[in-house]
């Protein structure tokens, strides 16, 4: 069986992260057969998702929707305590170097960094946010995760980008590039980053451990981790969040604008 919980794993929360695991572990014992002692760190997050041994995983709302809907089972929503949103649910903000002295409106056709076209924060939301605006991204710059997208516009390779407000806490907290970059605006909330397992596992007995181990984690994991709760989000919910073009049709969308 796989235990992925990747989306917020980095080596400085690595430890509360096992910490985590291995209270939900305690509480499936007898439920499972096989559970895996360690969380996965080796496969890729779209293998992990869809495994068919897949016991828990933590995977974004757009994968969610748009490919994961119907192949795997929602198990509950963690609470990080996010100000100005419902329990469960968060935003991105968007970055810019230090200095720019001008709203999000000034970014229009300036280059953006986005982690992962399926992205909620990270492309989804943030495009939403901007068509919404009558804005549109110029040169487009993947780049494969929120941190790195985040040093891009800190090391000027792009102008600005869009990163989900607990890795910009992370970021601000463990990589110095950080105090190189301002927040200039931020999105509307959605439902935060669900947990899942497969198909023809009991979501319940996942729900009710996870609830217990975030109710028993010690308090510097707790904090590591920014864990408050566990909610149940129904899944119309997270299908009822907007899907924006992805970067190839945004793109000839960005060349439209400037052949005009």
């Amino acid at each position: 069986m796989i235990a992925y919980l990747g989306m917020y794993d980095r080596p400085e929360t690595a430890a509360a992260n096992d910490q985590f695991w291995a209270a939900i572990r305690t509480g499936l014992m007898g439920t499972y057969d096989d559970l895996p002692e360690a969380l996965d760190r080796k496969t890729d997050a779209w293998s992990a998702w869809g495994a068919k041994d897949l016991v828990l995983g933590q995977t974004c709302g757009c994968p969610l929707r748009t490919r994961l809907y119907g192949e795997v089972q929602l198990v509950g929503t963690p609470d990080y305590g996010h100000q100005g949103c419902p329990p469960g649910h968060y935003y991105s903000v968007f970055v810019a170097r230090k200095g720019s002295d001008v709203g999000l409106h000034g970014f229009d056709g300036k280059a953006f960094a986005y982690n992962d076209s399926l992205s909620q924060s990270g492309w989804a939301g943030p495009l939403i946010h901007m068509q919404d605006a009558g804005l549109l991204p110029g040169r487009l710059v993947e780049s494969g995760s929120h941190r790195e997208s985040a040093q891009a516009v800190a090391e000027g390779s792009a102008d600005f980008a869009s990163i989900d407000i607990l890795s910009w806490e992370m970021i601000q907290k463990y990589d110095a590039f950080a105090a190189d970059l301002d927040v200039i605006d931020r999105t509307a909330s959605t439902p935060g980053l669900p947990f899942i397992t497969a198909l023809g596992n009991d979501p319940a007995p996942l729900f009710a451990a996870i609830e217990t181990a975030i109710a028993t984690l010690d308090a510097d994991a707790a904090e590591t981790l920014h864990l408050k709760g566990l909610v149940a989000i129904p899944m119309s919910d997270y299908l009822a969040v907007s899907t924006p073009p992805g970067p190839i049709l945004t793109e000839q969308r960005i060349r439209g604008r400037a052949n005009a």
